[in-house]
This record gives C-alpha cells, structure tokens and sequence, in this order.
C-alpha cells in the first residue's frame, strides 16, 4: 500500500489494534452552554439547529442501540467489531461527572466498543470530568475532540464561539499527562481570514504537541447565521483547489507524529447552501493527495518546534 503524505486515522488504528477500527456517531442528548443561553442562544454563527447530530436521541434511540446498528452495517461492509463510540452532536462534556459516567458507561458496555471520542468544547472540562475521562484510559483508548477553529481571538469572536484561544491552550494543559489523546477542530475558510491567518493557527496547534487534528471546511448551512452573511453578500466560500491547497499547507506545518483525523467534513445534502463542490469529498481528497504530490510536501515538512524553554 502506498504511504500517505501524512499520518491517518486508519493507519493509526491498525498500529494500535492490528485491525480495522471504525467511529461511530453517538448522539446522547447533551446540550451546549452556547445555545441554552448560558453564554449564548444562537451557537456558532455556521452551526445548525442539530448541532452536527444524527437526531437520534429524540427519536428514543438508545446509546447502546445507536452503536449496534452501526456495527450491524460496519461488520458486514469492513468485516470488523471494534467500534470508536463518538459522542458527537453538541457538547459533550457538558453535564455532571454523574450523568457522563452512565452515557459512558453504556457506550463502553456494548461488545467491541474499544474506546471513546468525545466532542466537546474547551470551556467545558473541569477536573471532575477529566478525572472520569483518566480512569477510563487505564483501560480504553480515549480521545477529547476540542473545538478550536482558529486561534484568532478576533475570529473567534466574530463567528460567535464564545470563548479564546487562551480557553482552549488552558483545556490542552488540563488535559495531557492523564493518558488522554487530543484532537483539534479546525476550520479553514472562516470570515475575515486569510492565508496567513489559517497558516498561523497551523502553527499555532503545533506548538501545543496534540495528538490529532481535525480539518473542516466552513461550508454554508440553511437556518444559520452565516446563511444571512452568505446572501447579502458577506461571505465568499472556499474554492475547491483554494480549500485543498490550504490543507496541505496546513498539514505540512504540523508535526509528523500528529494524526490527521478528517481533512474535509460531510455536509447535509438537504441543508447544504453553498459551496456545491463540497459534496464530492472523493474528488476533493484526490485532489488533496495530488496537490502533496505535485508540491513534493509532507506532514512536517515545514514543522518548526517550538524553543526549549
């Protein structure tokens, strides 16, 4: 098999598992301090009323009969059990220890569950919760997926994220040496910057020696806030070669042992606005992986390590 220009998920897993290893989305029902009025009731000006969920929480789906459809579908396609539960929609740290332990524990409880990710925000851990998340990883692979975004306080404000970059440098340094694994959110494409900006937040992620990385492009929803912006003319989207040209250059500037875990995301046919060509994601991760080839570039080619102190 030939080698990708950079670490990848799957590559990862087999290291650890000698297997093929799938996440699947768990939906548990949690809500987001930046929606329910505790900082904000709108949420991040591109986030959709679902919160990047499956809805299947309302629809009385449990936790557990989530990740075993999931698996149904995964073992007859892959011929693999070991599942990633991924609490995903909304904010996942976000209730009491108590109240996570019992979501946890269930998804942990179905056969062939190796691990947890859990999607949450910076400002939402407190040493309950990654005490919790440490006893786990004494036994399960365990990753926290912390939305960043950008490491621009004033992009940060601008989109409505309710916290700084300082939030999320304070989550990092909370969180390491407890055997947890951290990702990063980023978004490439946001209002207001520039190439150097996104760049920056590259290097900005690789100071702080994460373990993973996530990459998304700001696609445009129906019913957002960036709707309104798109429409009147506020807001240009991405180009297709522009978005993968930006991953590369992203990617090239982090450190090698870094695991690149998404390099574009999954739009909502039904609620997708704009850009259209964010639906092909084959056609643009070929082109990502040809963009590596033709720039003769790689994951740290440009990785600058921070001084020693």
């Amino acid at each position: 098999m030939h080698k990708k220009p950079y670490r990848d998920l799957n590559t990862y897993f087999r290291s650890l598992f000698g297997c093929r290893v799938h996440k699947v989305t768990v939906d548990a029902g949690l809500n987001c301090p930046n929606r329910d009025g505790t900082l904000s009731t709108g949420g991040c000006i591109y986030c959709n009323a679902r919160g990047s969920g499956t809805g299947a929480h309302r629809q009385g789906v449990s936790i557990t009969r989530q990740i075993e459809r999931s698996k149904e579908r995964i073992a007859r396609r892959f011929k693999t059990d070991k599942i990633i539960a991924y609490f995903q929609s909304f904010t996942n740290t976000y209730a009491p220890a108590a109240r996570l332990k019992a979501l946890y524990d269930e998804a942990l409880a179905v056969d062939g569950v190796v691990g947890l990710a859990i999607g949450t925000r910076p400002d939402c851990v407190d040493a309950a919760v990654l005490n919790l998340l440490e006893n786990y990883a004494k036994d399960h692979l365990i990753w926290v997926e912390y939305g960043l975004q950008s490491a621009h306080d004033r992009t940060l404000s601008l989109i409505n994220r309710g916290h700084d970059f300082a939030c999320f440098q304070n989550a990092v340094v909370a969180t390491r040496n407890r055997g947890i694994n951290i990702c990063a959110h980023v978004i490439l494409g946001l209002p207001g910057e520039s190439r150097q900006d996104m760049l920056a937040t590259a290097d900005a992620v690789a100071a702080l020696g994460i373990e993973g990385v996530k990459l998304h492009l700001l696609y445009v929803v129906q019913g957002t806030a960036m709707e309104t912006l798109y429409r009147c003319g506020g807001y240009r989207c991405l180009e297709q070669r522009e978005y993968a040209e930006r991953v590369c250059e992203f990617i090239e500037r982090l450190p090698e042992t870094t695991i690149i875990q998404r390099l574009t995301g999954d739009p909502h046919p039904t609620e997708l606005v704009a850009p259209a060509w964010s639906l092909k994601k084959k056609e643009t991760l070929d082109l990502i992986h040809r963009i590596f080839a033709e720039t003769n570039t790689w994951q740290g080619k440009l990785f600058n390590p921070p001084a020693a102190d």
